[in-house]
C-alpha cells in the first residue's frame, strides 16, 4: 500500500502549542534509548482532547491531552482514558500500548499521556484520495469493523479490572434522561422541540439487554487499518467516551452515523465515514449481523435506532447552539439546524411506521 494513504499529522495549530522541551525530557525519562531532538506534529480533529505525534530519531509516539486552559476534568479525564486502554490491551488487542501517564501539571500545566504510534490508514468521510477497494474488499472491511465492536462487547470487563468504569445497569434510562436534558438546554427557536420523540423514548425504554464495555463513538474514523491489507483493523482509537452500558445502545449510536448512498442530503450532511461505498452493509444488515453474532434473537431495533438519531440531533444542536450564540464562527456549523430539523422528521417517520 502506498504511503500517501497513511494517516498523517500536520503542523501544530495556533493555540495548541505546549512546552516541547519539557515533554521531550519527560518521554526520554520513561523510554530509555530515545535519540535526537523531539519534533511535534498534530492530528486534525481534536475538538475535545488533542492528539500529537512526537518524533525522535529512532522512534515515534502519540501524545493525548486536553486543550490548554481546560478545567473540567469530567469532560477531559485523561487518566480515565489512559486507564481504560491500559486495562483493555491484554484482553482486546485492538488498543495501542500505553507508555506513560503524566498526572502532575508541572510539565505542561495539564495531564497528558503517551502511547504507541501505530502506522495505518484511517477511513474518514471518504477513503484516502486515489485509494480504491472492490465491492468484495469493502464488504470484508465493513464486516471486520463491526466484528471489532462485537469483540469489545464480549470482553469480560470484571476480569479486565473495569468494573468501576461506569454505573452499568440502568444505562438506557440514564441516557434518555441525560440527552433529553441536553437538548432542552441547547434548543434554539429555529429547531423543533422533539416532543413526540422524547415522549415516545421515555415511554418505551427497554430493560438493558446486558452490561458490557461500550465505546460510545464506534465509527470508521476511529479505527486504524493495516496499510498492507486495508480491510484489516489493527486498532480502535478514541476511548474518551467508553463506559459500562447497554451494547444495543452503543450500536444505535454508531448506526446514527451510518449514512447509506441513497439517504437524503440532510443525512449526507452527517456522513463522517465511507458507509456509502458499494459493498457496505446497510443499517439493517449491520443489525442482523451483530445480533446473530451476539446471540440476540427477535430484537426490535426501533428504540435503539430512534435513540441514536435523537442523540445525534442533540450533538448537532449543541454545536449549532455555540454558533447561534457567537461562541464559534466556524461557518460549517451555521447549517446544523437543518440537520436537526430533518432528524426530527426522520424520527417521526419511523414512529409513524409503528403507530
Amino acid at each position: 500500500m502506498e504511503e500517501k494513504y497513511l494517516d498523517r499529522a500536520a503542523d501544530v495549530r495556533a493555540g495548541d502549542e505546549f512546552d516541547t522541551l519539557a515533554v521531550s525530557a519527560y518521554v526520554k525519562a520513561h523510554v530509555p534509548g530515545l535519540q535526537g531532538e523531539m519534533r511535534v506534529k498534530q492530528f486534525k480533529g481534536g475538538a475535545s482532547n488533542l492528539t500529537y505525534q512526537l518524533d525522535f530519531d529512532n522512534a515515534s509516539y502519540i501524545m493525548r491531552t486536553a486543550p490548554g486552559g481546560t478545567k473540567a476534568k469530567s469532560a477531559h479525564d485523561m487518566w480515565r482514558e489512559y486507564n481504560v486502554m491500559q486495562k483493555l490491551k491484554p484482553v482486546y488487542p485492538y488498543v495501542p500500548a500505553m507508555i506513560a501517564f503524566c498526572k502532575e501539571d508541572t510539565v505542561i500545566g495539564r495531564e497528558f499521556y503517551i502511547m504507541e504510534k501505530l502506522v495505518g490508514i484511517i477511513p474518514r468521510a471518504n477513503l484516502p484520495k486515489g485509494m480504491e477497494l472492490s465491492e468484495e474488499q469493502v464488504r470484508k472491511l465493513c464486516t471486520n469493523v463491526i466484528d471489532r465492536m462485537i469483540e469489545l462487547h464480549k470482553v469480560d470487563y470484571q476480569a479486565a479490572g473495569l468494573a468501576d468504569l461506569g454505573k452499568g445497569a440502568g444505562y438506557v434510562q440514564r441516557q434518555i434522561i441525560g440527552w433529553t436534558d441536553r437538548y432542552i438546554k441547547a434548543k434554539t427557536e429555529n429547531v423543533p422541540d422533539f416532543a413526540r420523540v422524547i415522549h415516545w423514548l421515555g415511554e418505551n425504554m427497554p430493560q438493558d439487554v446486558a452490561t458490557c464495555v461500550i465505546h460510545g463513538d464506534f465509527r470508521f474514523d476511529n479505527v486504524v487499518l493495516d496499510p498492507e491489507d486495508p480491510t484489516h483493523v489493527i486498532a480502535v482509537l478514541d476511548w474518551e467516551m467508553a463506559t459500562l452500558g447497554d451494547p444495543l445502545m452503543d450500536l444505535g449510536n454508531s448506526l446514527a452515523y451510518w449514512v447509506e448512498a441513497d439517504d437524503p442530503f440532510q443525512m449526507q450532511m452527517a456522513r463522517r465515514q465511507p458507509t456509502h461505498l458499494p459493498g457496505m452493509m446497510t443499517r439493517d444488515e449491520v443489525i442482523r449481523h451483530y445480533c446473530a453474532a451476539m446471540g440476540y434473537e427477535n430484537i426490535d431495533f426501533t428504540f435503539y435506532r430512534i435513540y441514536g438519531l435523537f442523540r445525534l440531533a442533540v450533538i448537532a444542536q449543541q454545536i449549532y447552539y455555540r454558533f447561534h450564540h457567537g461562541q464559534t464562527d466556524n461557518p460549517l456549523f451555521g447549517s446544523f439546524y437543518v440537520m436537526v430539523q430533518y432528524l426530527n422528521e426522520y424520527c417521526e417517520e419511523l414512529l409513524d411506521k409503528i403507530a
